[in-house]
């Protein structure tokens, strides 16, 4: 990718459980120049969420005219919700030469790579193993074990999209993770791809899988 004074985006994609979102946060709160797109969603705020900061909390109605506008980049339905990106903020920050991070799934990611003019590098997280990922839903899903069997399930078929992306990382430690996807973020800011042992990640996803 091109060296821009303009800002740039970077996309984190992950099955649910394995902290895309906490490590977009981390990426915002350590480094000034970084902004979360704040997405569109349908589905009620969770204990402690804020409408604005979180999400921009909405109904279906007005998500809808949202669509009709073509007011979004990109959205799509994620357990019998929609969420979506809405282009005017993401363009605004990018002309102040602000990063974008964005916490979507495949599904916006694949709209997304089909605007070419964006200048967009994408990330896949994937969990160190299976039994880690049910104990974070489980510490976020207290008691809602039908909610826990509905992200498991889905997982095999969000994790088969990896190749899609720019770079694959394992979140096994958080404090590493971040570490990786920062530098990696430094050096395509200077116009510098890293490679990737494509090998070696698909045996990890093949053991996640089986």
């Amino acid at each position: 990718m091109l060296t821009t004074t303009n800002g740039m985006m970077f996309v984190l994609s992950s099955p649910s459980g394995v902290g895309k979102t906490t490590l977009a946060k981390k990426i915002e709160k350590n480094n000034s120049n970084f902004i979360i797109s704040v997405s569109h969603t349908t589905r009620k705020p969770r204990p402690g969420e804020i409408n604005g900061k979180d999400y921009h909390f909405v109904g279906e109605k007005d998500f809808d005219l949202l669509i009709k506008g073509n007011h979004f980049f990109e959205y799509a339905r994620i357990f019998d919700n929609y969420y979506g990106t809405v282009k005017e903020p993401v363009l605004k920050l990018l002309s102040a030469g602000k990063d974008v991070i964005f916490d979507i799934d495949w599904q916006g990611t694949q709209q997304l790579k089909k605007i070419e003019s964006l200048p967009l590098v994408t990330f896949f997280v994937l969990p160190p193993n299976i039994e880690i990922l049910k104990k974070r839903l489980l510490n976020r899903h207290k008691e809602q074990e039908k909610l826990i069997k509905e992200r498991m399930n889905k997982f095999n078929e969000e994790i088969s999209h990896w190749k899609e992306y720019n770079y694959v990382v394992i979140n096994d430690d958080l404090e590493t993770c971040y570490s990786k996807i920062l530098e990696i973020i430094m050096n395509e800011k200077k116009g510098i791809n890293q490679t990737q042992n494509i090998d070696e990640i698909a045996k990890k996803v093949g053991k996640l899988i089986k």
